[in-house]
């Protein structure tokens, strides 16, 4: 295997010419320098850097790049060893079997949060069963817009809003909406957290900033690429929730859900944040795929008061 050094890599295309080389020469790269999924990501940025679907480049081995396609190869090789997410490179993330399109200006979609959708799925297919036949999703920081559309392509009877206080993150959130034909089904508000809402929600689902603001320099460097502002929860994490909580009364039905995804170990905090604003609901913590506390939910005025893990 040939051992490259970034200062070879970005002076010799020759290594690049074909997708054998491409993919030998980049998967050598991105293990030396510390990318742990070499082998997948080096895959990806080929095909992203030649048009090329995954397919075509297991089929076709000795097809040529062309000089555009080499050079745009070791441009997206140079970007990922300075640790920038892949997602941001190719501009395209995966979410709940949908592709969306991503830029530094939006949180890069997790697959923790795919439990947030089926979570709000559930709780939506329940009201409808119930009677309310256009139910109202509130999704609040919405982003890249991956939380409303995976919701909106998968309960067309919902009038799903899409709410950020970030204009340049809300250009994204439309650009994704555009794509699949939802402008007209999925309604992009700007504003902070509620405030926005034309009329009150039946469910609420955030994915807001949760990271305590001391652990920010601690972060994996992949992650300080993305925008301070989506990640930043204040001194302990939970000061956009705590100001949520306080908007529910005036901007959801006193028989909705809020669905709020939290950080590691922050699931008894925001239960006991809830109960105490809402000591009659119910709050139930769902865990994601590792374990983790990840989803809580708050169903206001419904008794008896219970805290459990799923």
């Amino acid at each position: 295997m040939p051992n490259l050094s970034k200062t070879t890599f970005l002076d010799d295309s020759t290594c690049l010419t074909t997708v054998t080389n491409a993919r030998l020469n980049s998967r050598t790269i991105l293990s030396q320098y510390g990318i742990s999924d070499s082998r997948l990501e080096a895959d990806l940025l080929i095909c992203y850097a030649a048009g090329l679907s995954r397919l075509e480049l297991l089929l076709e081995p000795e097809r040529q790049l062309s000089a555009g396609q080499v050079t745009r190869l070791r441009r997206f090789l140079s970007r990922r060893l300075t640790r920038e997410p892949i997602q941001y490179i190719v501009g395209a993330s995966e979410f709940y079997g949908i592709e969306l399109h991503v830029n530094p200006r939006v949180l890069i979609p997790r697959p923790e949060t795919e439990l947030l959708v089926e979570r709000a799925i559930d709780v939506a297919n329940r009201l409808m069963a119930g009677g309310i036949e256009r139910p109202v999703i509130a999704d609040i920081g919405t982003g890249s817009g991956c939380i409303a559309i995976a919701l909106a392509m998968n309960l067309p009877q919902a009038q799903v809003y899409a709410v950020d206080i970030s204009a340049d993150a809300l250009e994204v959130a439309r650009a994704n909406c555009r794509r699949y034909e939802l402008s007209e089904r999925v309604a992009l508000l700007h504003g902070d957290l509620m405030e926005p809402l034309p009329e009150p929600a039946n469910i609420v689902v955030a994915n807001l900033p949760y990271v305590e603001a001391s652990e920010l320099p601690r972060l994996a460097l992949e992650i300080s690429f993305e925008p301070r502002h989506a990640l930043d929860g204040g001194e302990d994490g939970l000061a956009s929730i705590r100001r949520l909580l306080a908007q529910m009364p005036t901007k959801a039905f006193p028989e909705s859900t809020a669905l709020l995804e939290v950080g590691f170990g922050q699931a008894p905090s925001v239960a006991e944040l809830a109960g105490a604003s809402y000591p009659d609901s119910r709050i139930r913590a769902y865990r994601d795929l590792s374990g983790v506390e990840r989803v809580l939910s708050i169903e206001k005025f419904i008794t008896p008061h219970v805290i459990r893990a799923a």
